[in-house]
């Protein structure tokens, strides 16, 4: 692909330049591992899942893992025009080379990207198309959150890892080794991998129908010794391994370091799928949490750090390891973002830490608008708590909010959709008569049941019914200053609807979709639902059946999977959302027998593939809640009040971010020159100055910066660069900064360069890479400058 690198659209995107990045000597490897991200570069370089599994692989001397991620159309035009198959980041070797191909699927609009990537590597598309020998074709697996109910991708997947896949994957990648080995075909391998915990071979199960067509769930497992794979997870995260040595993006939507503080979360929600199967909660300690922080900012020179978590604000020693980090953050600079807030979830003393470093919009999800509708959905949220929650950002200096709600939630009424208005009039208004009012967004998603949740069985609301209660929203909004709404997609909604409890017959509709361009499908610009209706329609399935009610205590098409989570437990939180009662958090409450944990009633449910660690005691359960602290180190505080019983909030004009006095100071100047080589010379301007910044930052040569409400470093930068070598046909441009030809390229050093258009048009011959030269200017602190 590299070849074509002067003709993609964001080069840089497909060049494998990024700082971090593992490349080993071929000769010293013996197995090589594709992690696949059937999304755009931006979105998979976000993903964290990829990063850990990249170093777990990388860490094996003989093993190697590269990435790849889906191309824009445009750029899989020009692949298919040169006839070039899709290949890796790091070697440019293509898929079809590699050993192992593993997808991660987060969610189901993806699935026509896995078909999309597969086609542009020349991969059959599905598993019983595949050469039997393992070294013409690689084996193709996948993870992710999603797989648990993913079975329209079982044709096309050889083996699907259920759960956490920091052991599950290194289990399938030795058995591969071996099987490459001692000469194993596909089918002895995918047989093999049956006895591997936590692993998934559907091969090994079979769809059967009625008389009349139907299909009959559960599926039929065809191993006697394989009748129910299970979910598989890191009981204690402080003995999962961790990538410190992040590979740095030139660009994705989540720039900046993440660092995963908890996984799993027990709160509850009925609609959340997963919060139902990534149970048990399990969280690391302080100690490993800091010593992870500071390798990880030392490897990668990020300035933002992302604290990740389902439910960030429920870690018990948030506020203890906040503030040690806020410390930390002050001194460099660092912004801190806590996502995945609860109402009510951190306190104001963390809030004004957060507000003297940076102040932005902040986003919280009620759900609902009624109490009742989220006691029905188990959210745990009151109106108290939200309007308390809206009076100390105010009182802090916030000025923005963004509300989270769902349309189309079991037992809504127009009642529950106008009580959104009046909870996002009252937020605005939180301050009272007379006070500052807080800008809202609140913005609206159809609700999707979801499998191995209490409402898989609940029917959607259909698309003409989704726009209706959307209007009826808008209706309340119209006229109310402060208040913006905004919503999901209706057409969307109802596909993730279709495709979220399909069986195995949607493998066709799925095939037939990307066989009528159906690709990037969660992407607005690119969505389009008609080919799916007629793919439906010609594979013979109702879109009305997909998204209808399922019979509870019926067998359902993921019957066949254990996620840890019991049947019993979900129709009881079903009844008792019915009858509109909530079911506590079983970290601080009582337990409520999911089957995630290991009890004293009995076993969990999943698979325990590994041993007690040398933390747990002779009695200690493995799989079970793992807290820092018994309960959360936060506590609610009441707003502050005048004598007149009046909100104290920040002015208008808040104060900016407190910066220390010390990185304030000019105290030296220094100049950069550098020169854009081989693939870097695809680095636009912008990415160029986030790869020196960042690399200033971990030479650890700090840097001075501006005052006001964002501090940025003081950099400044020559002429911008131009991205990329540009040719004529026998030579390559390598043009300075000053826009001369250099010595050698046939044309006087003086004479000025070509114009772009005629630069342009030579296509993409040439030997000498590509070349650019600039220079950049930075400022020293006071406290880094010693004499």
């Amino acid at each position: 692909m590299r070849h074509l690198l002067p003709l993609l659209p964001k080069p840089s995107r497909y060049a494998g330049i990024e700082d971090n990045a593992c490349r080993k000597n071929l000769e010293d490897v013996r197995l090589r591992v594709a992690l696949a991200f059937p999304d755009t570069y931006d979105v998979g370089m976000s993903y964290l899942g990829q990063k850990i599994l990249y170093n777990i692989v990388n860490s094996v001397p003989h093993w190697w893992a590269e990435r790849v991620m889906a191309p824009e159309k445009e750029a899989a035009d020009i692949l298919r025009a040169h006839n070039t198959p899709l290949a890796t980041l790091e070697s440019d070797t293509p898929l079809a080379s590699m050993h192992c191909l593993s997808f991660s699927i987060t969610h189901e609009l993806c699935y026509t990207n896995v078909l999309y990537m597969l086609d542009l590597a020349g991969i059959p598309l599905r598993m019983e198309d595949r050469p039997q020998s393992l070294t013409e074709c690689p084996l193709v697996i996948a993870g992710g959150g999603a797989l648990l109910s993913a079975e329209p991708l079982t044709p096309f997947i050889d083996i699907m890892v259920l759960g956490d896949g920091e052991e599950s994957l290194p289990d399938v990648l030795r058995m591969l080794e071996t099987a490459l080995d001692q000469g194993w075909t596909r089918s002895e391998m995918l047989l093999q991998s049956r006895t591997i915990p936590g692993v998934y071979v559907p091969s090994l199960f079979k769809q059967e129908t009625t008389a009349w067509g139907e299909p009959v769930f559960p599926l039929k497992p065809l191993r006697d010794d394989y009748q129910r794979p299970s979910r598989r997870i890191v009981a204690d995260l402080n003995n999962a391994a961790y990538p410190t040595r992040q590979v740095v993006p030139v660009g994705a939507v989540h720039n900046r370091l993440s660092l995963e503080i908890a996984r799993g979360c027990t709160r509850g929600c009925r609609f959340c799928h997963a919060g139902m199967v990534y149970r048990p909660a399990r969280e690391r300690s302080l100690e490993n949490i800091n010593e992870l922080l500071s390798k990880c900012l030392n490897e990668t020179g990020f300035d933002e750090i992302s604290f990740l978590s389902l439910s960030t604000g429920d870690f018990s020693a948030l506020k203890t390891l906040s503030f040690g980090v806020l410390d930390r953050c002050a001194r460099e600079q660092i912004s801190l973002s806590l996502p995945s807030l609860r109402v009510g979830s951190i306190d104001d003393e963390i809030i004004e830490r957060m507000a003297d470093l940076r102040r932005t919009g902040v986003t919280l999800a009620p759900e609902a608008g009624s109490q009742r509708l989220r006691d029905v959905i188990n959210k745990g949220v009151t109106e108290e708590g939200l309007l308390l929650h809206a009076q100390k950002l105010l009182e802090h200096g916030w000025r923005l909010v963004k509300l989270y709600f769902m349309i189309g939630l079991p037992t809504e009424t127009d009642a529950d959709l106008t009580a959104i208005a009046d909870i996002c009039r009252k937020v605005r208004d939180a301050a009272g008569r007379g006070g500052p009012r807080l800008q809202v967004t609140a913005a609206l998603s159809p609700f999707v049941p979801k499998p191995f949740t209490p409402f898989q069985w609940v029917a959607q609301i259909g698309q003409d019914e989704i726009q209706r209660r959307v209007n009826l929203v808008r209706q309340q909004f119209k006229g109310q200053k402060f208040l913006k709404l905004r919503w999901h997609e209706p057409a969307m909604s109802h596909l993730e609807g279709i495709l979220s409890r399909a069986d195995r017959r949607m493998a066709d509709v799925v095939e037939k979709a990307y066989r009528k361009g159906a690709v990037f499908t969660s992407w607005m610009e690119h969505f389009s639902l008609p080919p799916w209706l007629e793919a439906l329609d010609e594979c013979g399935i109702s879109a009305d059946a997909c998204t209808g009610p399922r019979e509870p205590g019926a067998a359902l098409p993921w019957s066949h999977l254990e996620a840890g989570i019991s049947e019993e437990f979900l129709l009881r939180e079903r009844e008792r959302a019915l009858a509109e009662k909530i079911t506590d958090d079983c970290r601080y409450g009582a337990c409520r027998q999911c089957g995630a944990c290991d009890t004293k009633a009995s076993p969990s449910r999943m698979q325990h593939a590994s041993a007690p660690t040398a933390n747990d005691g002779p009695d200690q359960p493995l799989h079970r809640n793992r807290l820092i602290l018994p309960q959360r180190d936060q506590m609610a505080h009441a707003p502050t009040l005048d004598a007149e019983g009046r909100l104290v909030c920040r002015p208008q004009t808040s104060r900016p971010p407190q910066i220390t006095a010390e990185l304030t100071v000019k105290a030296a100047q220094y100049r950069v020159w550098h020169s854009k080589a081989q693939g870097s010379a695809y680095l636009s301007q912008l990415e160029l100055q986030a790869v020196l910044d960042r690399a200033l930052r971990r030479a650890a040569m700090p840097l001075a910066f501006s005052q006001g409400f964002h501090p940025m470093p003081l950099l400044s930068f020559g002429r911008a660069l131009p991205v990329g070598g540009r040719k004529s046909g026998r030579m390559v441009c390598a043009y300075p900064a000053r826009g001369l030809a250099p010595a050698g390229s046939g044309r006087s050093p003086q004479a000025p360069a070509a114009p772009r258009h005629e630069r342009d048009a030579g296509g993409a011959g040439g030997k000498k890479p590509p070349h650019r030269a600039g220079r950049c200017r930075g400022i020293y602190p006071a406290h880094a400058h010693r004499g």
